[in-house]
Formats: C-alpha cells, sequence, structure tokens
C-alpha cells in the first residue's frame, strides 16, 4: 500500500475580526469521497484510490476559518483496493491500517499549509508550536 499523490482541489481562508481574548481553535478532517483510480506506472495500469477530503480549521468566537479540500491518492493490490471500496460503499467506513495511513498524510499537509495561511491572515497558530524556556 503506497500513498502515491496529493493535491488540493480547493482553499478559502476568511478573517472576520481581530483575534483577541479567549479564542478556541477546532480541527476536523473529513473523508467525503472514495473513488476508483486508474494509475499509470510505465506500461501498466495499476489499482488505486482517489480519498476526498476536507480539512477545517475554525476560531472561535467566530474569528475565522480556513478550508483545504483536496485528495490523497493512494495505490496497492487490486484486491485491496477492491476491498476497500466495497467497505466504503457498504458502511463508508475504513480499516484502522487504511484511515492511519491516509489521516497522517492529510494531515501532515493541511497542518502545514493552514499554518501558512493563518499567519498570513493574522490568525493564531491552530497547533501548538515548539517553544524555547530560559531554563
Amino acid at each position: 500500500m503506497a500513498l502515491v499523490g496529493f493535491h488540493f482541489k480547493k482553499i478559502t481562508a476568511e478573517k472576520k475580526k481581530p483575534a483577541t481574548g479567549k479564542i478556541s481553535v477546532n480541527n476536523n478532517v473529513v473523508i467525503s469521497k472514495l473513488q476508483e483510480a486508474k494509475l499509470n506506472m510505465g506500461v501498466s495500469k495499476q489499482a488505486g484510490i482517489e480519498f476526498s477530503f476536507e480539512f477545517t480549521v475554525k476560531y472561535t468566537p467566530d474569528i475565522g476559518s480556513i478550508t483545504l479540500e483536496g485528495a490523497v491518492v493512494y495505490m496497492g493490490p487490486e484486491d485491496k483496493v477492491k476491498e476497500i471500496l466495497d467497505k466504503w460503499q457498504k458502511e463508508k467506513k475504513l480499516t484502522p491500517d487504511v484511515v492511519e495511513q491516509v489521516y497522517n498524510h492529510i494531515l501532515h499537509k493541511c497542518n502545514v499549509q493552514s499554518l501558512i495561511l493563518g499567519r498570513d491572515m493574522q490568525l493564531p497558530a491552530h497547533i501548538q508550536l515548539p517553544r524555547v524556556s530560559g531554563k
């Protein structure tokens, strides 16, 4: 199983008012759709899946938000791809190994992009950044 692609389809960032006082930040990732992807690898086609997702960061009280929509492309053996697609179609669920790999990849890419967008929009960091103490 290998993740072979990642791309953003839509990026939205909005700041409604200055960030002051007590601020709450909530992050969320949702896999919205799975579809089969035939990947050209040299002379052969490989089985794959495109996982469409939406990553959101909401700053409350109603300060702003960041929304990233995109897709992760997974390549694997045809039987594994079929199993994943069938389980999704029947139950809208993924196996733990797929969840771990796909979500970690999405979180890695989207957290970095959201930090950059938040900085440019003058919104606070949505994840805890490392700090140096004087001791």
